[in-house]
């Protein structure tokens, strides 16, 4: 089985939306360069540094499935049907799917029995690739349930001051990691750390 990786971009005081739920101030950096890496959707490519690019080619290649919730979905209107990484999608809700979403749609599936259950879902489909955890409390909920294996966090240089936090309310804190591997990019530096198993 492949790793359990959350992914996101945060601000440097632990912010990943704004208090409103907005997030432009955080993927500036998906736009701000010179590199274009194109993803399974075409509609949707990026422009980053380099070392970004790097980056998102590396995920681009290596995540096999993804898992999140449903304000995530919904944001980004179900990314037309098909998220852009080109990987199946679990979103974990209690609601039903939209109205005129298709019946037979396998790219984008509902978990309504919890992360637990949506992640175990996604490591069959992802085989040895990664699964990449995209939302807050999705993540928290894998931390607590001891399946997380690593952090990739996308940290930008502002500060919010107030909004979302990627980590609040931790119920069996201090949770020990260990790293970081560090790739600087333009307006961004990626930081990815190991989950320590010792003490979950």
């Amino acid at each position: 089985m492949g790793d359990v990786i959350a992914d996101m971009s945060m601000s440097l005081d632990g912010f990943i939306a704004d208090k409103d739920g907005r997030i432009d101030s955080l993927i500036g950096w998906y736009f701000n360069g010179d590199a274009e890496v194109p993803t399974a959707n075409p509609g949707v490519s990026f422009r980053t540094s380099e070392q970004s690019a790097e980056v998102i080619r590396d995920a681009l290649e290596n995540v096999g499935a993804i898992v999140g919730g449903r304000d995530y979905f919904d944001l980004a209107n179900g990314w037309g049907g098909a998220h852009p990484m080109g990987v199946p999608a679990f979103i974990v809700t209690h609601r039903p799917p939209p109205e005129d979403w298709p019946a037979d749609n396998d790219a984008i599936r509902f978990v309504h029995d919890g992360v637990e259950a949506a992640i175990e879902q996604a490591r069959a489909v992802a085989g040895d690739k990664i699964v990449a955890l995209a939302t807050p409390t999705v993540t928290r909920a894998a931390l607590m349930a001891g399946l997380l294996d690593g952090l990739s966090v996308n940290l930008v240089p502002v500060l919010l001051g107030d909004g979302i936090p990627w980590f609040a309310d931790l119920a069996d804190a201090p949770v020990t990691l260990e790293g970081p591997a560090v790739v600087p990019g333009t307006g961004v530096t990626h930081l990815t750390y190991r989950v320590s198993k010792g003490d979950r």
